[in-house]
């Protein structure tokens, strides 16, 4: 299976990381370090350096219960930062909710549209479209970080994520965007319970075809796992539950920390191999 990026191929024979770059006063674990460009390309080819395959731009903070912030303040922040990162020969990806910062990103040249609000609002899909731009499309109960975990219900969380992520993927790929990566949503309105019902029965949605990614880390579910309170500190359970989710065919691992997942995964690769 192969991902393309706009010029650019990913071989997911193996599973491939996603450095997380968030451009953000306010994110869960590392909002403020990176809002100028200088220091966000500093940290993207340190990501690089410690094997990222490819480079994940975020200008809002979508941890539950964060507030939004405007389309304008959201392009002043991700634009600079993804024109400084297209220097670094490296797919770049911007992880937005709204189809204005999407589109300007698409055109400046960014490689894949992260959408955490799952593809529902039909602008995202055109815009895609549009700029012939894979699609990331995230389970979320609803698009709307402040009051998803007031959903966080489910009779069947497998099978309702399942469901939602099938049915926008075909969607989208009727619309003419020309290929999607489905990612659950761990944490996105899902409780301890729902994450590790997802984890397990992962297999599920990677039976649907496209490309999985798992973005596990550092978020909450960990830190009730491991008792580690500080979000920068769940490196080790982050680590763990991904290469759970990679033995169950996920193949693009969303982290923060680079240089541990590569660690592993090597390890893991060679005794898979």
């Amino acid at each position: 299976m192969k991902l393309n990026l706009r010029g650019y191929t990913l071989d997911l024979d193996r599973p491939r990381l996603m450095g997380v770059l968030n451009v953000t006063p306010d994110s869960f674990s590392d909002g403020g370090r990176y809002l100028d460009a200088e220091a966000a390309l500093e940290r993207a080819r340190a990501m690089k350096d410690e094997g990222a395959d490819l480079i994940d731009v975020g200008g809002e903070s979508t941890r539950p219960g964060a507030a939004p912030v405007s389309a304008s303040a959201e392009k002043r922040r991700v634009l600079p930062v993804i024109e400084a990162l297209l220097t670094l020969d490296l797919p770049i990806s911007i992880d937005t909710r709204k189809p204005e910062v999407a589109g300007e990103a698409l055109a400046l040249g960014a490689h894949l549209l992260n959408d955490v609000g799952g593809l529902r609002d039909e602008r995202m899909v055109q815009a895609a479209a549009r700029h012939g731009a894979p699609v990331v499309i995230m389970h979320s109960p609803v698009d709307d970080p402040q009051t998803m975990m007031q959903h966080a219900r489910y009779d069947d969380v497998v099978h309702e994520v399942t469901a939602f992520l099938q049915q926008q993927a075909a969607a989208a790929l009727a619309a003419g965007v020309p290929q999607v990566v489905l990612d659950p949503g761990f944490g996105f309105g899902k409780l301890l319970e729902h994450n590790l019902a997802l984890l397990r029965g992962l297999e599920r949605i990677t039976a649907l075809g496209h490309p999985v990614l798992a973005g596990l880390s550092r978020k909450r579910a960990i830190g009730e796992l491991t008792g580690v309170e500080s979000p920068d500190r769940r490196i080790c359970g982050s680590v763990a539950a991904h290469l759970a989710a990679a033995s169950r065919g996920a193949r693009i691992l969303r982290v923060h920390d680079v240089a541990a997942h590569a660690e592993a995964l090597a390890v893991w690769q060679a005794v898979e191999d």
